[in-house]
């Protein structure tokens, strides 16, 4: 075991415990499912660990026990590590709701819209209307802090970045990379997806652009979804650590179905079914068939992941009206556009053919931003500003979209089972006469669903009842499995990153960079960051 100190944050010493910086040449490198696997494994070590990414852009988010909303990814790094999610561990979340705009929140609360150019300090003021940045000295400033406060109670913190350290272009303005890396003194492992191909020019690149003072923390190199004999990569790797003097500090083999919470709802695929997992045979005679309407800025969607873990579910994102043809349940997953999504549902035809399906009697589910485009009116005054916007009007529910936005982590019951939930909306529902079943804080209409509650669908007991609904109002011979159980399936599914770095990563070299630091003597790798020399 290493020398890493067991004080867990009680010993009252203010000691500081290690870090690490885990990097990648591209996005979706898998810097979230390594920096996952570190925790799990200095974890099952019985080291107190905690996640921590400084600016996060995802339209998957989670609230934590205090209120505070934080990336989706850095609550299932939490859990990795076995601590309980924090404000903390994501200081800046940035919600797109455009292709050129966000929402900022930070240490957990929204603090205003921004462009892109406003909130990176791009040249010009900001766009009439928004808010001016609050300025990057003061955010680097904050995610220092929020850093050294987990440093202080934790044996070591593993820092997730973002994108890539060489967007040479956001440089001057990075929080979450090498400008982390440099305030907070800590060593960077840069992690490369060789399935993609250019893995060697990818990880010399990526140095080579960096200045000579960045590359200085630039410690090691982690190869991810590796398939094949690791010897016929050696030779690469070793002519790597002659060109650069970093070594590569493991090889990751290609794993399926990891099946982690994603960061990034923007790059789903349509028509992908969920996760590249193999859908068990039904515990019935029949399987259920689950389509979820891919639409815009779609957030959350990791409220099909337990509707995806069920022997003989299937579950897929469609964007097509023929495509619910033979669904047995369709759902409206959250969105941070809301009426962008009705405007996208009815251009595609897809509203018509739900509002078919409900007067068939057919199931659909819609949660939060789903459950409010299926109301009869919308009054958005907030998200889109468009006023008042016709919903679909198959539920009894009007909305108002109000300036604070919801947080919550509700408790409740439905459909005779407990259920737990987290709340991230600005739209306020109004339940008006005709609903025939409340349904967690939303109703219920003939076979027409609708809750503001994300994560509902984890509480097995009642998950389970749910669909036992839905495949009777199908005709489907559908059984679900009496013991299939979501949080022991995604604790498996954590276990499998924590031995993907036990088994197949150089521990002892990362123990010695977590606890020791930057390594001395890095040398540069010509020609630098455009302008700097040395």
């Amino acid at each position: 075991m290493s020398g890493i100190r067991g004080k867990g944050g009680t010993d009252g010493s203010g000691a500081r415990g290690g870090g690490l910086l885990v990097a990648g040449t591209t996005s979706d490198a898998g810097k979230s499912v390594v920096t996952a696997g570190i925790c799990r494994w200095l974890a099952r070590k019985g080291v107190s660990v905690a996640p921590f990414k400084a600016q996060n852009m995802s339209l998957n988010s989670f609230v934590t026990r205090e209120g505070a909303e934080i990336g989706r990814a850095q609550a299932m790094q939490a859990t990795a590590a076995r601590v309980e999610p924090s404000a903390l561990m994501n200081p800046v979340l940035l919600k797109p709701g455009s292709d050129r705009s966000s929402q900022v929140v930070l240490l957990g609360k929204p603090v205003g819209e921004l462009s892109a150019r406003g909130y990176f300090g791009g040249p010009g003021a900001p766009s009439p209307g928004e808010k001016p940045s609050a300025g990057r000295e003061a955010l680097l400033g904050t995610v220092t802090e929020c850093l050294e406060e987990l440093r202080s109670a934790h044996d070591a913190v593993i820092c997730e970045g973002a994108g890539s350290p060489a967007e040479i272009n956001l440089r001057r303005t990075d929080i979450v990379n090498m400008g982390l890396a440099r305030a907070a003194g800590l060593p960077v492992v840069v992690v490369g997806d060789i399935d993609r191909g250019g893995v060697f020019a990818s990880f010399f690149g990526t140095t080579a652009l960096l200045s000579a003072a960045d590359q200085r923390h630039v410690a090691a190199y982690l190869v991810n979804k590796f398939r094949g004999d690791v010897s016929l990569l050696e030779p690469g790797l070793e002519t790597l650590r002659d060109l650069t003097g970093r070594p590569t500090v493991g090889v990751l083999p290609f794993a399926h179905g990891l099946g982690i919470d994603e960061e990034d709802g923007l790059r789903v695929s349509l028509r992908g079914a969920v996760r590249e997992s193999v859908v068990a045979p039904p515990y019935g005679a029949d399987v259920l068939r689950i389509a979820v309407a891919a639409v815009p800025l779609m957030s959350n969607f990791t409220d099909v992941d337990a509707l995806a873990a069920e022997p003989g579910v299937i579950v897929r994102f469609v964007d097509r009206p023929e495509e619910l043809a033979d669904a047995d349940l369709v759902v409206l997953p959250g969105t941070r556009g809301t009426v962008r999504a009705l405007e996208w549902l009815r251009e595609r035809g897809l509203a018509d053919a739900i509002a078919r399906r409900a007067a068939e009697g057919r199931p659909v589910l819609g949660v939060c931003g789903g459950f409010q485009a299926l109301g009869e009116r919308i009054e958005d005054e907030v998200e889109s500003k468009a006023g008042t916007v016709a919903g679909l009007g198959l539920l009894p529910v009007r909305v108002r979209f109000a300036a604070e936005k919801t947080l919550a982590r509700p408790v409740g019951e439905a459909l005779g089972e407990r259920v737990e939930g987290y709340e991230i909306h600005h739209g306020v529902a109004e339940l008006l006469d005709g609903a025939e079943e409340p349904f967690l804080d939303g109703c219920r209409v003939g076979s027409v669903w609708g809750t503001h509650w994300h994560g509902s669908l984890e509480s097995d007991g009642f998950r389970r009842a749910f669909l036992r609904r839905v495949a009777a109002a199908a005709g489907r011979a559908f059984v679900p499995a009496p013991d299939t159980r979501f949080g022991e399936l995604r604790e498996e599914q954590l276990d499998r990153l924590g031995d993907l770095i036990e088994e197949h990563a150089d521990t002892d070299a990362l123990l010695r960079l977590i606890e020791e630091g930057v390594p001395e003597g890095l040398p540069f790798v010509p020609p630098g960051a455009p302008g700097e020399t040395t």
